[in-house]
């Protein structure tokens, strides 16, 4: 086995998580999986992974050469593809990392709908909380939902009207202080999210300021789920910070109240993200192709929604 392939190899069984996963994925024997491993850890002379019975651990070394992995592997297949040109159909696995409740409930039919137009490639969906870093960690396209910072990513808008807004429920409110403004949150039972900011909340600068209003609290909940943040605020434990389409339903049907409207941060936009060289690949091309007209006409539907809560 050359390199190559035991860098596949190295990244399958980090990718699913077991020398046992990378062997059924690859078609390759356990005793294949493990030589491979060794003969990467004998050519740099360095452990890459820790093992036990039931997982996989990164050492130090096999961090930076996982991510150096990565790197050569897109390259090679970039490499490859251009080389074929125009003669290569979208084929493989696409993987994409999005919002969980995006990802769920926005992206998931697009995807079922891509998948059914294209019957060779397969899609790897990835839902996290966190902003991925997509070289490092293997993902050929992200939904992102922030202010980009500059980078080398290839972004692409597909909407730019989602707020960040307070909410609570009819009955939490009923009982508990008035919440007007920015500071009365210090009188009240907060609901977070790790990803919305688990202490603090920040909020565009007073009428006659420049400098932003940060508000610290304790928060009585720190959840890692919005639904679970979303359900618990339903029931009136709380107040809570989300996205628009995540509160809108609920806003609708009066299980929820938006809260601090003059108070609310400039909308943000959504882009799909996909490293520099990467646009190039098939299913690449392909999947943005099919992807952005319909976020773009899904995230305008929401907007004409949110506006119409808000209004």
């Amino acid at each position: 086995m050359d390199r190559i392939e035991a860098m596949k190899v190295f990244v399958a069984a980090l990718d699913e998580g077991s020398l046992a996963g990378a062997g059924r994925r690859l078609a390759r024997s356990p005793a294949a999986v493990s030589r491979a491993i060794a003969l990467l850890e004998q050519h740099i002379g360095a452990e890459l992974l820790h093992r036990t019975t039931r997982t996989l651990k990164l050492s130090e070394a096999g961090e930076r050469y996982a991510s150096a992995c990565r790197r050569i592997l897109a390259d090679l297949e970039e490499a490859e593809l251009s080389a074929a040109g125009e003669r290569v159909a979208p084929r493989g696995t696409l993987t994409i990392s999005a919002p969980p409740i995006s990802g769920e409930e926005i992206l998931r039919p697009i995807l079922d709908a891509y998948l059914e137009a294209y019957p060779e490639v397969s899609v790897n969906l990835v839902l996290l909380d966190r902003y991925a870093s997509l070289v490092e960690e293997g993902i050929d396209v992200a939904l992102r939902v922030a202010e980009l910072p500059d980078s080398s990513l290839v972004a692409v808008r597909v909407g730019g009207d989602v707020k960040r807004v307070v909410v609570a429920s009819p009955r939490y409110l009923a009982g508990h202080p008035p919440l007007l403004e920015p500071a009365d949150l210090g009188r009240h039972r907060i609901i977070t999210t790790t990803h919305f900011g688990h202490d603090a909340w920040v909020f565009p600068p007073a009428a006659g300021s420049a400098v932003s209003r940060s508000v610290h609290f304790k928060p009585r909940l720190v959840v890692n789920s919005v639904r679970a943040a979303l359900a618990s605020a339903v029931d009136g434990h709380g107040v809570t910070r989300l996205y628009t389409y995540h509160v809108a339903e609920r806003v609708q049907d009066g299980s929820l109240k938006v809260l601090l409207r003059n108070a609310e941060p400039s909308a943000l936009p959504v882009h799909l993200l996909t490293p520099q060289g990467r646009i190039s690949v098939p299913k690449v091309r392909a999947f943005m192709d099919f992807a952005v007209p319909r976020l773009r006409a899904e995230f305008s539907r929401l907007s004409v929604q949110a506006q119409a809560f808000q209004g």
